[in-house]
């Protein structure tokens, strides 16, 4: 963690890391990939991720195997400038495995390997819940809603975190293919759509940039990695319509850039590269 990192508000990410393979070759489907590259990710730890490479002050909370894919994981997120306090191994269960890929026609494909993968498996008595207090964010998605014990978990941080009065972020992150049914899926998410503070669910249009996309898998999170960052350095800018301009154009501009590599977390830009894009693009 970088030393500017930690005097800004810290943002605390709750939810799945885990390993996304994607092929080496763009635009094919899973079946027809013959090789794939390892990349990790998950949609909370990807925001951690980000928040730190733009010089935040992240953290993350989650479960993962006592695995090599696991270990690697907590490495990446201590090298990455995360705090991995609230990370947790699980001696039973996998980490989580997900091939992913972007088709032809612009569709990504996902197959997941959870059953039960440790992620999952996370229990509120595992929960740090002073590093929940301390954030002036709390961000999660809604694939730790699907299972206990992790449902019961992530309920229970969002508890802590709206008792100790941490602004609550929402990424809704649909992934059917994890849900029992369409309407388990859309039951769930909806839920806890009403105790967000703010939802990752955009109206309204800022500039987008041109690039070579070569994977779009994590741009989302780029995105939201960047606003949220914005906001918990000035919670006031929701009511400053430049200001949220301004933070929204950064944060296209992240998303942008995370695209032009495979993998979430290795493509993720720093300040310096957004920043650049948004002057080449005046």
């Amino acid at each position: 963690m970088n030393n500017n990192s930690a005097k800004s508000p810290m943002i605390v990410s709750f939810g799945e890391m885990l390993i996304d393979f994607v092929p080496d070759v763009a635009g094919v489907s899973l079946a027809e990939s013959y090789a794939f590259i390892k990349a990790p990710g998950g949609a909370p730890a990807n925001v951690a991720c980000a928040i730190a490479k733009l010089g935040g002050n992240a953290a993350f909370i989650g479960k993962v195997g006592d695995d090599e894919f696991g270990h690697m994981l907590a490495n990446l997120l201590n090298k990455s400038g995360v705090n991995s306090d609230g990370i947790c191994f699980d001696k039973d269960a996998r980490t989580a495995l997900a091939f992913v890929t972007l088709k032809a026609d612009g569709q990504r494909e996902f197959m997941f390997y959870r059953s039960p993968s440790a992620d999952m498996l996370l229990k509120e008595s595992e929960l740090k819940l002073d590093l929940i207090k301390q954030a002036k964010i709390f961000h999660y998605g809604s694939i730790s809603l699907i299972s206990e014990p992790c449902k019961s978990a992530h309920m229970a941080a969002m508890k802590a975190a709206k008792q100790a009065g941490v602004l609550l972020s929402y990424d809704p992150n649909v992934r059917l293919p994890l849900w029992p049914s369409p309407e388990a899926a859309r039951d769930g998410i909806k839920s806890i759509w009403d105790q967000a503070d703010f939802v990752k669910k955009f109206k309204g249009k800022v500039n987008g940039y041109k690039v070579k996309t070569v994977d779009t898998t994590g741009a989302g999170d780029a995105f939201v990695g960047a606003f949220l960052q914005a906001v918990a350095k000035d919670p006031n800018l929701f009511n400053d319509e430049n200001k949220l301009k301004e933070a929204l154009v950064f944060a296209n501009a992240c998303g942008a850039i995370s695209t032009t590599q495979k993998g979430a977390i290795p493509s993720l830009p720093d300040k310096a590269q957004a920043e650049n894009l948004i002057k080449e693009a005046k």
